[in-house]
């Protein structure tokens, strides 16, 4: 089969070339791939990983091959797939927890922007408990993952204020539910109750700074690779913190919260935000834009 294969000395890293085929465990099923979506999350880690491994989080396709223990989707039905690896290829084994059938009218693209970047919203969203009613920040607001993050905040009646890098880039998010879209944390002066954080650095201890007594600041990433330093007794105070977020930690079965996510989008709930998409004959240059900041929202990649 075709796939994107580690390359140490290739552009981002990849170079389009052969792999073996997957072989299943009994307990999945192998998927013919249509659609990927590039996560920022994974980038970075193209340049340590081992040559001729394939990479790869999210996709979405079709299964050739039903898992052998009689679990899981049949032959012919459109899946999206989640995984650690093994996504940028024609074929992918995939475990039938980590996946979900797709209705007719969702596409192979829409579907592949949900996994990482929805279930991360959802899952951050709900270890908080209700938002109703609640002052939720969302940093990094412009990316994948803070555009469903908006969108899920807004759907569960929370205040949204998404926080992004400079007035363009936060073209759009009002459509998405956000009430207020602001570019510098010192404009917000209401305490926060949630903070969704996907930035780090200093602006995770601006962030955790304007939080309300009792306060959640959930640390879903860390964009800025930049060290978050707190001024004396910063952290002292009235009963805020800060949750250290992981996908897979955070409880829940993965296959039934894919499902969810894709009946918002199935019924026009939830609009997976392609920011960028093309052939994966271009992937470095995906890889390239999505370095630099240049994609709102998700980058997919079709493959034929």
């Amino acid at each position: 089969m075709r796939a994107l294969i580690v390359d140490p000395h290739a552009p981002a890293h990849l170079t389009l070339g052969e792999a073996p085929n997957p072989r299943p465990a009994p307990y999945q099923a192998l998927v013919k791939i249509a659609a990927i979506s590039l996560n920022h999350g994974e980038l970075p880690e193209l340049s340590g990983a081992a040559t001729g491994s394939i990479p790869g989080w999210d996709a979405a396709g079709t299964v050739v091959e039903a898992a052998a223990n009689g679990e899981g989707p049949a032959v012919g039905t459109r899946v999206v797939t989640w995984g650690p690896n093994g996504a940028w290829a024609e074929l992918r084994a995939v475990d039938v927890d980590k996946l979900a059938p797709l209705p007719p009218n969702v596409d192979m693209a829409a579907a592949s922007t949900i996994p990482v970047a929805g279930l991360t919203a959802l899952r951050a969203l709900r270890v908080v408990g209700s938002v109703l009613g609640k002052h939720v920040l969302v940093t990094g607001a412009s990316g994948g993952v803070g555009r469903y993050a908006v969108q899920l905040g807004h759907r569960a009646g929370a205040y949204v204020i998404a926080v992004v890098g400079n007035a363009q880039r936060g073209a759009g998010l009002r459509e998405l539910g956000a009430d207020a879209v602001v570019t510098d944390l010192e404009t917000i002066q209401t305490p926060l109750h949630v903070v969704i954080d996907n930035v780090g650095g200093p602006q995770l201890v601006s962030a955790y700074q304007r939080l309300a007594p009792q306060g959640i600041l959930v640390s879903i990433g860390y964009a800025s690779h930049e060290p978050a330093v707190f001024p004396p007794y910063g952290t002292v105070g009235p009963g805020r913190s800060i949750l250290a977020f992981g996908l897979t930690s955070a409880g829940g079965n993965i296959a039934d919260d894919l499902g969810y996510l894709v009946s918002l989008i199935d019924t026009h709930q939830l609009d997976p935000q392609i920011g960028w998409q093309g052939e994966w004959v271009d992937a470095a240059k995906a890889v390239r834009l999505l370095l630099e900041r240049k994609v709102a929202g998700k980058a997919v990649l079709q493959i034929g």
